[in-house]
């Protein structure tokens, strides 16, 4: 490799720093909010930066203080908290380097303390700037979708139909989180560059462990739970002293109930928010805002859970592993009498090495990770196109659901790989841009303008695999999925205010031609629904007293080049598949495309490629020139032993 080539790989990898310093300003925010610590939300705008909200507009950090402050739960009181979960970006640096744009959706808890309750979601399309101590928000601009309170429940804003929030990016340009560029940086030796590498390469696998803890611990999978930590390891709960060690690790976890689920028992806990810091080659920490949906439907009980979850983790025998998990639970509520007579706890200040007591994203210049302790400048180019690709994937992931939630089959069908394929709920599989479009033009319909009503698609919680080229990936992602409508819920609607679940977790994509797009995907679902608003998850009637849902009319209308029906034991219980169906508030199977990333645990339901590949060998990405990523514990894209 050149000088030249040396100077592009530091360039490429300080717009890499720069995209990811920018995201993690917005997390910092929703922390931060959580906290209520008002001025230091603030002092995350630029001097000049501005709120837009709705037609509001606010400039300069006393007049964002003050609105701030005067926003719903924002006063500290007995009772009174405030929640934002901000998340599913779509992040892309601008040529110059100087300015970053990302797409965010938002949801809001918030009681006031003295009965008062209020709920709310939205888009936002924000730009931050680069200034001499860090990045900072330059516009925050939010258009709200939809509202209420707990007793109704929300509507979309105003009770009217809901225009197309603006989009920063194109579905061509989604996959491209850095465009190219002319500007180069200051010569840099590749030992310079190694550790600022290792420092991404090990963000990203920290982020895949918590995440991958957070999807076990949904299903009570608590053998694989148990794999991920330490054997020294600390769990700390709220109203439970420490535990220490694999037996700690366990009985921390059956604190949420036995192993497994049980029809009717619902045990969501979708993480948000979650920020990495990285201290040096063996040592990390993060944060993340969880959102509990729990219940069980036979008893008729529901409730709503807000817990901090913090991890210290390790790296052992080159695989990182947690050493330290505290949940510490902020807001428990009953579903049914609502947060606004929430049992509240006191938010603990963050420590030393919490990722939010860094003001700015700490690289420890002294002792950071290295990617390859030769600096070897080939195997380092590697190394940052592996990270890079975490970014790519993780924005035409999320791109793909604001593109469907408006309808968007034109932009939904260009994030496909030429020879990508996807599935259309309870039909099956259709190959190649043209048939996708068709089957979502088919089902639904041409873009409309305004809607009455949108089910969103929040692809949140990736766990993403890289292969070791970089040019390849496997990726899991969780349906996070509130609905809204003009008008006030009501059972048996669509788009009835409430909230449902799925998974998508066999989803791959690709780097072709310069841009990532979207190999395949499949979608499980539902794992829950909501009757309505009032009913919630737990007033669905077992499934025996539901009526026999209608088969898709796709399957008439434009059939599946593979339909559900052809996958086997894939698709058993699920609508439109194989087998007796199951619905909630019955229990579907759960499947993963990775083994335990620590022990290399097999889990019961492993599909380790995309779904179509055993009807259909073509489909494989490795029949067209693509690496396949690993699917269990793994080293820089390479698969390892555990036990060696």
């Amino acid at each position: 490799m050149d000088h030249v080539d040396i100077e592009r790989l530091a360039d490429d990898l300080a717009r890499l720093e720069s995209l990811r310093a920018a995201k993690d300003v917005q997390r910092r925010y929703a922390h931060l909010s959580h906290l209520r610590r008002w001025e230091d939300v603030a002092a995350l705008f630029a001097p000049d930066g501005e709120i837009v909200f709705g037609d509001e507009i606010l400039r300069g950090k006393s007049a964002i203080t003050t609105w701030l402050r005067a926003q719903p739960g924002a006063v500290s009181r007995p009772g009174s908290f405030r929640t934002e979960l901000i998340d599913a970006p779509v992040a892309h640096l601008s040529p110059d380097g100087t300015g970053v744009a990302i797409r965010w959706s938002s949801l809001a808890f918030c009681a006031d303390g003295l009965g008062g309750t209020w709920i709310g979601g939205g888009v936002y399309e924000n730009s931050y700037r680069q200034f001499g101590d860090g990045w900072r928000i330059a516009r925050q601009h939010y258009f709200p979708q939809f509202a209420g309170d707990h007793a109704d429940g929300w509507t979309n804003i105003g009770g009217e139909d809901l225009p197309i929030v603006p989009f920063h990016f194109t579905a061509d340009e989604a996959g491209v989180p850095l465009p190219s560029t002319a500007r180069l940086a200051q010569q840099s030796s590749p030992i310079d560059l190694a550790g600022r590498i290792g420092a991404l390469v090990a963000e990203d696998a920290v982020r895949n462990l918590v995440h991958a803890l957070g999807y076990y611990v949904d299903r009570r999978m608590w053998d694989d739970v148990v794999d991920l930590f330490a054997e020294d390891a600390r769990v700390e709960l709220t109203g439970v002293r420490a535990l220490r060690g694999p037996d700690g690790v366990r009985a921390a976890m059956l604190e949420m109930g036995p192993d497994g689920l049980e029809d009717g028992h619902l045990n969501d806990r979708p993480l948000f928010d979650t920020m990495v810091r990285v201290h040096d080659d063996e040592r990390a920490s993060t944060r993340s805002i969880e959102l509990g949906m729990l219940g069980d439907s036979d008893k008729g009980e529901a409730a709503w859970e807000i817990t901090i979850v913090t991890t210290h983790c390790i790296k052992v025998g080159g695989l990182w592993r947690i050493s330290e998990l505290c949940r510490k639970r902020r807001m428990y509520a009953d579903y049914f009498r609502g947060w606004g007579q929430a049992e509240l706890w006191a938010d603990a200040e963050p420590g030393s090495a919490d990722p939010l007591a860094a003001h700015v994203r700490e690289r420890d210049q002294a002792s950071r990770g290295t990617a390859n302790d030769s600096g070897d400048p080939s195997a380092l180019r590697t190394q940052l196109n592996r990270a890079l690709a975490f970014d790519g994937v993780e924005n035409v992931s999320s791109a793909y659901g604001y593109y469907i939630d408006d309808f968007r089959w034109t932009e939904t069908a260009t994030l496909f790989a030429s020879a990508g394929n996807k599935q259309s709920p309870f039909a099956g599989y259709y190959l190649g841009r043209d048939r996708i479009q068709g089957a979502t033009t088919a089902m639904w319909g041409p873009p409309p303008e305004l809607r009455p009503g949108i089910s969103f698609h929040w692809r949140t919680q990736p766990v993403i695999s890289i292969s070791a080229d970089g040019r390849s990936a496997h990726l899991r992602v969780r349906l996070f999925q509130p609905r809204t409508w003009k008008y006030p819920s009501r059972p048996g609607e669509f788009y009835a205010a409430g909230f449902h679940g799925g998974m998508y977790p066999n989803d791959q994509a690709v780097l072709e031609d310069g841009t990532w797009r979207l190999w395949s995907l499949t979608i499980d679902e539902p794992y829950f629904t909501s009757l309505d608003w009032k009913g919630g998850w737990a007033s669905v009637p077992p499934a025996r007293d539901q009526p026999a849902p209608r088969p898709s009319p796709l399957l008439e209308k434009y059939p599946p080049d593979i339909p559900m029906t052809a996958l086997g034991r894939r698709e058993e219980h699920f609508r439109g598949g194989t087998g007796e169906l199951v619905q909630w508030p019955g229990i579907l199977p759960m499947w993963f495309h990775y083994r335990n990333p620590v022990s290399g645990r097999r889990p019961e339901r492993f599909w380790p490629d995309c779904v179509p590949s055993e009807v259909l060998p073509s489909s494989r990405m490795t029949e067209h020139g693509y690496q396949m990523p690993p699917n269990g514990p793994e080293i820089d894209g390479r698969e390892v032993d555990p036990g060696r």
